[in-house]
């Protein structure tokens, strides 16, 4: 049954692109390169790669996944080897956007499409990535909300890539049309980890006593930040973070987090969707945009009861 229901799937989706299950380019195999398989974000993306991988391929579809560490030349040894082993389709969260785009172009010349997810990643087919600037905006809408619009904010930065530029500036839009609110600090990269959050937020701590406010850009850098605040015995402000992650949910469900709300993201979704994009691309069919926003959605101690998570 199970392997006649996925055979189902792949002939609907086959006649979608307006052929045949047998005329279809068959789906063998799939290279992905993520930024970190420590954060359960990256892992739900492979668990999303893998699912309408086989979905679309059966089961004798090999996903291979591996983690860049944000490290390029790391990334770029992981196409490579992708590219030697004749690989369908090419995932990647970029470690660098643009200094991807050698190895992006040699995948591209060898026959590969080449999908960004995430994050983008010049030259590839085809991005799709949470809508950032709106995830960064909600978040930060909801803080300075709480913040009644004034006080002192500080934003956790972290790696330069294109999800966490644009979840700043959303956040930055939000923040300057409140007068009352001061940005004080939102160059420090906490490099998107829970240990990261700690350093980072200890640090700023000392810097600026007065703190209303703290944005960060993904869910373990806030985790990192809220412990930092509990070593400190402070309580007296917020943060607000992206990403819907299991630990947030939860923490959102204590009275005393000091976190009161998460932008979510659909980790498998996107993966879905960029392996659904790569597979029509194989088939000839291009997707009407060349970037697929997926928007985020507010989760906050009000609403997290309903909230399904990843």
């Amino acid at each position: 049954m199970k392997k006649m229901l996925k055979t189902s799937v792949a002939a609907v989706f086959a006649a979608s692109l307006g052929i045949t299950a047998a005329q279809a380019t068959e789906l063998k195999s799939i290279g992905l390169s993520v930024s970190d398989l420590g954060n359960p974000f990256f892992v739900q993306i492979a668990k999303g790669a893998e699912k309408k991988a086989k979905e679309l391929g059966g089961d004798n579809v090999k996903v291979t996944v591996v983690s860049s560490a944000y490290d390029l030349q790391r990334q770029v040894s992981q196409i490579d080897d992708f590219i030697a082993k004749k690989v369908d389709l090419i995932l990647i969260s970029a470690a660098d956007p643009k200094g991807i785009a050698p190895a992006v172009m040699r995948a591209k010349a060898a026959g590969i499409k080449v999908l960004a997810v995430d994050v983008a990643a010049e030259g590839a087919d085809a991005t799709i990535t949470t809508n950032n600037v709106q995830a960064g905006d909600i978040a930060c809408e909801f803080l300075a909300k709480q913040m009644e619009y004034k006080g002192d904010v500080v934003i956790i930065n972290g790696p330069p890539v294109s999800a966490v530029v644009d979840r700043v500036e959303g956040c930055k839009n939000v923040l300057s049309k409140y007068p009352d609110i001061k940005l004080l600090s939102d160059k420090q990269n906490a490099g998107g980890s829970r240990e990261g959050g700690l350093e980072k937020m200890t640090s700023l701590l000392t810097a600026y006593p007065k703190l209303k406010g703290v944005f960060a850009i993904n869910d373990p850098t806030a985790i990192g930040a809220e412990l930092a605040a509990k070593q400190a015995r402070r309580s007296d402000f917020i943060i607000t973070s992206v990403d819907g992650a299991p630990v947030a949910q939860e923490d959102l469900k204590k009275p005393e987090s000091m976190l009161v709300a998460t932008a979510a993201q659909f980790p498998n979704l996107m993966a879905e969707k960029a392996v659904e994009v790569g597979y029509g691309m194989l088939n000839g069919t291009m997707p009407d945009q060349q970037v697929i926003l997926i928007p985020a959605e507010l989760v906050n101690k009000d609403n997290v009861k309903d909230y399904r998570g990843w």
